[in-house]
Formats: C-alpha cells, structure tokens, sequence
C-alpha cells in the first residue's frame, strides 16, 4: 500500500511547493510549543518562588522579631545606665544562632542599643520605617535602605512590663543576599526545565517521524491535493459507491449511490447507520464474516441492481466494507444493443459469404463456357432474393424488423436449413421504439436459438417455420423448429439466468434476457405446441401503448 501511494505520488500527483517538510515542521511547532510553555511556567515559578522565599523570609525575621522583643534580660536592660551592655551580646548571640544580617534594637527615640556593627550603636536608626511599631505597637515587614544596604526587615515593638512602647526590635536580611538565595534555585528550576524541554524537542522528533510514517511519507499539501483528485474522481465515477467503518456507520457515499439507491442528492446519510437507510445492502454480514461478495443481485425501489461488497483491512483488522452498485438495467439496455448489433453482423456476414459462393459458382460456370446455365443460375437466385424482398416487404411494414427478417432467411440460406415465413403472416401495426427494440432482440434471439436446434440434424430435416400477426389486441411471433425441443424437466428452467440445454461456458443468456426486455414492455414469452417435432416459441407484446 505504502509503495503503491508513493509511486502514484511520484508520478501522477504534481507536488505543491513547499519550503518546509512536515517532518521540520512538527519538530518546530512542537518545539516552539514546548518552549513557550517553558518559558511561561519558568517565569511564572521564579515570579512565585520570589515572592513566596521574600514572604517566607520577611517572617522569619518577624518572628525573630518577636522572639526578641520578648526576652525579658533585654526588657529589664532598658532601666540600665548602658542599656547596650547587656543588649549588644543577646542580639548579637541571637543573629549568629539564626543566620540574620542583623539584629538592631532601638529605644523610642531610635537610638541604637545594638548593632552588628559596633560603631553604630548610640546612633539613630536609618530606614525611617519605624513610626507604626513605635507610634502604633505594630509588629510588620517592611523594606527600607539601612545602614547595610536594601534589606527585608521584621519591625516588633518591645513593650515594658506594664505594656508601654519603650522601644523596637529591627532583625533584617540583606536584599542582596535574598536575590542571590532566589538566583541560586532560580538556576535550577531553569536547568530542570531546559532538560525536560530538550526531552520534549526529542520527543517532537519521534513523534514527527511516527506520523509522516502513517501517512505515508505524504506532505499536508500532498494529502490536500491527493484528497482533491480522489474525491472528484469519486464522485464523478458513475457507479455508485458506499463505504461503511466497522460499526456500520456510512463513512463516503458518492452521488451515483444517493441518486441511485436513495433517488435523492441533496440529503446527507455520512454519519447513519447503513442497516437504517439501506437494510438490503447487506455489509453488516461483511463486516461479520469478512468475505467479499462479488456481482450480487438486490432490488432497490424496484430497480434491479448489480453490488460487490469487499471488506476493508488494514495491518490484518478489519476497519471496514465498501459496496460498489450498478444498475442492472443499464446493463442489460447494453446487451441487448450488443446482441442486436452482433445479429445484424452475423446477418451481413452470412449474406456476404452466401454471395460469396454464389459468385464462385457464377465465375466458373462462366470459365466453363456455360453462359446458359450461369445467366439460369442468376436469374433463379435473384427470382428468390427478390422473393424474398417482396414477401418480406409485402407482410412486415417496420423496415428494422424486415431487414432482421431478411438477414435470417439469408443466414439459414447458408446453413443449409429450410426458414420459412408463414403465408398468413402479416406484421403492419405501428409500435413505439421501447416495444420494438424488445421485439427485435427477442425475435431475433429466439431464431438463432432454432438454429442451433436444428442444426444437429439431417439437412432435409432442418426446418424453421415463422408466423407473426397483429389482428388481435397483441402483436404476437411464433418460431416453431424441428429441433431436439425442450424437456418438460427443462420447461420451468429455460428462461432462468445462466440455464441453457447447450454445451459450454456463457450459455442461459439469451432466453433470460428475452423474457425479461419483453416482460418490461408488458408481453409474454413463452413455448407451445409445435407443429415440426421440436419447440415452438411465442412472443407477444400488447399493440396498445402503455
């Protein structure tokens, strides 16, 4: 399948242009894809990760804060001479202990009692954010430029034993050192995800290469094109077409098969079920079994119709049925115009070669010098042709029947057998063209069939009689022979499809064929008792148009 779609490609599909493979372009959409999710979620999860570790060490420092606003050597310190005595070595134990940048306790004026840096003690407090914890007893975390720098501070009031604001407590970590905290995980969620991006970029790759595979090596502008020509071939086929999934769901159905199985174009069935619009079609039972169904009979509106149902598989599941439909009578209309035409040959071929003989007879009497007998033997035979003119054109009336009558008696003429035409016969009655191609081909069917009966026996003995009439209400045809006749075991078979008493393949076409273009006109074939010993066959067709 594979090699047979890139060889249609290669030569009967124009390819589109295109600057780019589908291959390159998966990888890249997919690529492009991938990376900007990435670069969204990374952003996203610094942006996060930021303000959840400056949240996490804002409370640290708050409750650092707290914790040392609370110690009561420190409170008690606050009544001492030298308050950063005593504060100076519990604030500077503490910061070690928890890893703060700084620890700096004030008294209300914002004096210093301790500091990291020694020198600064006894020096007012920088940052101007000290107002809500010293005027208001706030505890917050806030952002200011101390004396270390851009720092995230935790800011607690240190309360007396009586609950009065006698000070604050500032425990602060630098902003440098937080950025370089978040850079530092930041370089590893980013490598994270630049490996997880790289994976995906691979399995872009994999996954390119999976459906450029099932599609069969096809560009999207190929599909698109490929798509195009086979749906205006599809639809301008003029056999009808249906193609059902393995639920018996319609999947494809061309305009041939809606206008012919639904005599309708406009109406949408892709999507419904095959068993709710067409229970005849039976591709339930291919989808069942899984066997092909070739040149099958199913009558649809009262039409006749031809389908072959064929299972759809692919890698050994079956996914599927198609049914293909052709009407039946359009098949037949050839035949039959087939069959009338190779009659016509065969009349010609036999008058040609029947005159072909006699000119050999003509030509050596005339070497022999018998003159007499040539120009006697001319006039004997044009006595009979124009015999056979006069009563041909003296009983039937329709040219197109006369000229097949004519051809007959020419045909039996060279097969030594003796075609007769009743003298009461008389064929003059007007009919319409449908009823006179249905004669022709029966009529001339059921000659040809005497012919062969009658064949098999001794020259004397091979005799065709014909009768035709149109004094009744029917136009009505006997061909009566001397043939072998028909068994009355073979009476009910004879006009069956495929049924014949003759030896060989194609036979049991003819008879069937004949009773069913007659039957359509409203006339009758069928056999009576013969008058020469073998069978007798009568056409009718009623004269009266329908």
């Amino acid at each position: 399948m594979k090699d047979f779609l890139n060889t249609a490609n290669k030569k009967h599909l124009v390819k589109p242009h295109s600057k780019m493979t589908l291959k390159i372009k998966l990888i890249f959409l997919i690529t492009l894809l991938i990376t900007g999710m990435f670069l969204i979620l990374g952003l996203l999860i610094n942006y996060l990760f930021t303000n959840t570790l400056e949240e996490s060490m804002g409370e640290q420092a708050l409750n650092v804060a707290e914790s040392v606003a609370h110690i009561p050597e420190l409170i008690q310190a606050f009544e001492d001479e030298d308050p950063a005595s005593t504060i100076q070595p519990i604030a500077s134990d503490i910061r070690e202990a928890t890893g703060a940048e700084f620890i700096v306790v004030g008294n209300k004026e914002e004096i210093r009692y301790s500091h990291p840096n020694h020198s600064q003690i006894g020096k007012k407090m920088v940052g101007e954010d000290n107002h809500r914890a010293l005027a208001l007893g706030e505890s917050y975390v806030s952002t200011a430029l101390g004396s270390l720098g851009q720092s995230l501070r935790g800011k607690v009031p240190v309360l007396s034993n009586n609950g009065e604001i006698i000070g604050v407590v500032s425990v602060g970590f630098l902003a440098k050192d937080v950025e370089n905290v978040i850079q530092a995980h930041s370089k590893e969620i980013w490598l994270v995800l630049i490996i997880i991006g790289l994976i995906g970029i691979i399995g872009a790759t994999f996954v390119s290469n999976y459906i450029k595979r099932i599609l069969f090596g096809l560009e999207p502008e190929e599909i698109s094109h490929l798509l195009l020509q086979k749906e205006t071939i599809l639809q301008s086929t003029h056999e009808g077409i249906i193609a059902v999934n393995q639920k018996g769901t319609i999947t494809l159905i061309n305009a041939s098969a809606q206008k012919l199985l639904f005599d309708a174009e406009s109406i949408h069935y892709i999507g419904t079920q095959i068993s709710d619009v067409l229970p005849e079609s039976q591709l339930p039972e291919v989808l069942k079994d899984g066997q092909s169904q070739f040149n099958r009979e199913m009558q649809v509106r009262s039409v006749s119709i031809l389908v072959n149902r064929v299972p759809i598989y692919y890698e050994n599941m079956l996914i599927g049925a198609v049914a293909t439909f052709r009407d039946k009578t359009e098949m037949e209309t050839l035949t039959m115009e087939l069959t009338r035409v190779k009659q016509y040959a065969e009349a010609l071929r036999a008058q040609t070669h029947e005159f072909s003989n006699k000119l050999s007879i003509i030509f050596g009497l005339l070497q022999l010098k018998h003159t007499k007998e040539a120009i006697e033997f001319i006039k004997k035979e044009s006595n009979l042709q124009q015999e056979w003119i006069r009563i041909v054109i003296e009983k039937i009336s329709d040219p197109l029947l006369s000229a097949l009558i004519l051809g007959k008696l020419n045909q039996a003429s060279e097969r030594q057998i003796s075609l007769s035409i009743h003298p009461d016969s008389q064929l003059t009655a007007h009919m319409s063209d449908r009823k006179r191609e249905a004669l022709l081909t029966a009529l001339g069917n059921v000659i040809d069939n005497a012919m062969d009966a009658v064949q098999l026996k001794i020259r004397t003995e091979r005799k065709i009689s014909i009768f035709f009439t149109d004094l009744g209400d029917d136009v009505l045809i006997e061909v009566d022979d001397s043939g072998s006749g028909v068994s009355l075991d073979d009476m009910e078979e004879i006009f069956r499809q495929g049924f014949s008493t003759k030896k060989g393949y194609h036979r049991g076409v003819g008879l069937a064929l004949s009773k069913q273009i007659i039957s359509e006109v409203n006339g009758d074939i069928f056999l009576e008792e013969t008058d020469l010993g073998g069978a007798c066959f009568v056409i009718t067709i009623p004269k009266l148009e329908d």
